[in-house]
């Protein structure tokens, strides 16, 4: 079978680290409005399983997209915009409206995200960049059309 007749591979998570899973996978679930799979809910038989409080799982409203979060023994913080500890991977969240951009930006911070960088005023893409508590940055940007290629993702500005 030649190369391009094999069916491509499918997404089936994005997995962040933690030293406390289920802390980050709490502060996501508010974020974004997601809910844990059934045998990650607080209170599940199966999280009594050591496997089950090293990795949970989030999924979208409509089951679409899932987060997931592995407990690691020790993570060291990015330290982005610095290059001393890169943030390796972050996650792009966007908005429709400024008054959600602005909304968004007050629920955050108030779940324990802290602010990096807020090029809320830019003109061509309004954007805050945040760390997680766990410290991977991600980023929430006004998405009026298809994003253009962001200065954050290659350097800092």
């Amino acid at each position: 079978m030649a190369l391009m007749e094999r069916p491509f591979p499918k997404l089936r998570s994005v997995v962040l680290d933690s030293t406390g899973a289920h802390h980050l996978a709490e502060f996501y679930r508010r974020l974004l409005g997601y809910s844990y799979r059934a045998e990650d809910e607080p209170g599940s038989e199966s999280l009594d399983s050591p496997q089950q409080q090293d990795f949970l799982m989030l999924l979208s409203p409509d089951g679409s997209h899932r987060l997931s979060f592995q407990r690691v023994g020790e993570l060291p913080r990015s330290t982005w915009p610095s290059e001393d500890v890169p943030q390796q991977l972050h996650l792009d969240l966007s908005v429709v409206s400024r008054a959600e951009l602005d909304a968004q930006h007050e629920r955050a911070l108030a779940l324990g995200a802290q602010l990096l960088e807020d090029r809320s005023d830019d003109s061509e893409e309004p954007l805050r960049v945040y760390s997680d508590p766990a410290g991977h940055p991600f980023c929430i940007f006004l998405a009026t059309s298809e994003p253009r290629q962001r200065a954050h993702h290659a350097e800092p500005v």
